[in-house]
């Protein structure tokens, strides 16, 4: 086998490797973000706080269709609302907290999960300078035209909760 042979098939592999490597990582709600301080206690010889989070991935989904209503020319919702669900951000903290009547070491952490999180972008609505026609050959009468924006939408339920253990 020519070397450039042997060249393109170790290239062909290390991508389909680093294709079935990242797979896994595209499927996952959240990225672990963790913040190593493990250098900073040997150097420093003190214990320090375990500090980490996650960082929600957003997934767009997908904007409903215009609502034809009765009476009107043109459909409600000219430009939809595009829906995005994602998370907040959580995060995770275990502290040293020194027992004042002996010499171990309790800790006190912090636990606040990533949370659903649920938008709507904004949208708009608009309506034709003329009413629906009348009956069999009736005409459309004038009327003032119609326009306007729907609010964005926010909603999530964020979570936190706090204890003290022993150990770190």
């Amino acid at each position: 086998m020519k070397s450039t042979t042997r060249g393109t098939l170790a290239a062909v592999f290390t991508c389909v490797a680093a294709a079935a490597g990242a797979a896994p990582a595209v499927a996952a709600d959240a990225v672990p973000v963790p913040l190593p301080l493990q250098g900073v206690e040997k150097s420093l010889h003190v214990e320090l706080p375990e500090v980490g989070g996650e960082l929600p991935l957003p997934k767009p989904g997908s904007p409903e269709g215009p609502r034809y209503v009765e009476g009107r020319l043109l459909p409600d919702r000219v430009i939809p609302q595009l829906p995005v669900t994602a998370g907040l951000p959580g995060a995770g903290l275990r502290a040293p907290l020194p027992h004042l009547l002996g010499g171990d070491f309790d800790h006190v952490g912090l636990d606040a999960p990533a949370s659903d999180l649920r938008t709507l972008g904004p949208g708009a609505t608009l309506d034709a300078p003329l009413t629906a026609p009348r009956g069999a050959f009736g005409l459309p009468q004038p009327k003032l035209p119609e326009a306007g924006i729907i609010t964005p939408v926010l909603q999530t339920v964020p979570t936190a909760g706090l204890g003290l253990g022993p150990g770190l």
